[in-house]
């Protein structure tokens, strides 16, 4: 340590100094002069959103206007609507009011856009909004399917059109029966505009138009059984794999 003296003495000096330039490392207690921003390079448009999207010759692409919903307190107002309709069904989906919707009827093209790249909110439903449209497209005019695997010794499924414990909410409704090692089968009603079928005794396979329909229903099933570590047993969603962990050795 210094004395008090020549404490005293360094501190007088460089108070007397006119300008003193000192190496950042030297004084790490001083904030820097200029503060660097955390990234400076400017927002880049979303790679999904800015796709355009292909619209097939059996598919009709309408825009309905948008619509006010009227409330006791305001008025909240909606993004248009995007209908599509093909071979295999109708859909439709609305968008947020600040996306931008270019239908070319010419060249069976839609371009999807938003107003102001800065705000988070409208980058973030960029990507989305295109994501949803393009699921109803190909959902009118090819389809969705999802393929589960049982993997279980005694594991089997089937399709019946009636169920013990379950009553029918529409007509002609199916249901998925799972002997997934329970004591009793278990029943699942099959949702409106899914088909499902069983090509093997190990394999469910579901159709239907809408996307999220399809999945959710094969999230439901696979519920049931999950995929365990130890043995690999359980219901598997399209090509789902999972890494087996060593054994418990007592």
């Amino acid at each position: 340590m210094l004395s008090t003296a020549r404490a005293k003495g360094l501190e007088r000096a460089i108070v007397s100094a006119p300008s003193t330039s000192l190496p950042s490392f030297l004084l790490p207690a001083f904030p820097p002069s200029q503060l660097r921003s955390f990234s400076a390079s400017p927002n880049r448009p979303s790679h999904i959103g800015r796709a355009p999207l292909s619209i097939p010759p059996e598919v009709n692409f309408t825009i309905l206007p948008p619509s006010r919903k009227k409330s006791r307190t305001s008025h909240v107002q909606t993004g248009p609507t995007v209908e599509v309709e093909g071979p295999l069904g109708k859909l439709s989906y609305t968008i947020p009011p600040f996306v931008k919707l270019h239908h070319d009827e010419e060249a069976r093209k839609a371009f999807v856009s938003i107003e102001d790249r800065e705000i988070k909110k409208q980058r973030e439903m960029w990507g989305t909004t295109r994501a949803y449209i393009q699921n109803n497209i190909m959902g009118v005019s090819e389809g969705h399917a999802a393929i589960l695997r049982l993997v279980g010794v005694g594991y089997r499924a089937t399709v019946e059109n009636t169920a013990t414990t379950k009553e029918p909410e529409f007509e002609g409704q199916q249901f998925v029966i799972l002997k997934v090692g329970y004591s009793h089968p278990i029943e699942l009603p099959v949702p409106n505009g899914v088909k499902a079928s069983v090509p093997q005794p190990t394999r469910i396979l579901l159709e239907g138009a809408e996307k999220e329909v399809v999945l959710q229903f094969a999230a439901k099933i696979r519920m049931w059984r999950k995929p365990e570590p130890y043995k690999g047993k359980g219901i598997f969603v399209n090509g789902e794999t999972i890494k087996l962990k060593a054994k418990k050795i007592k």
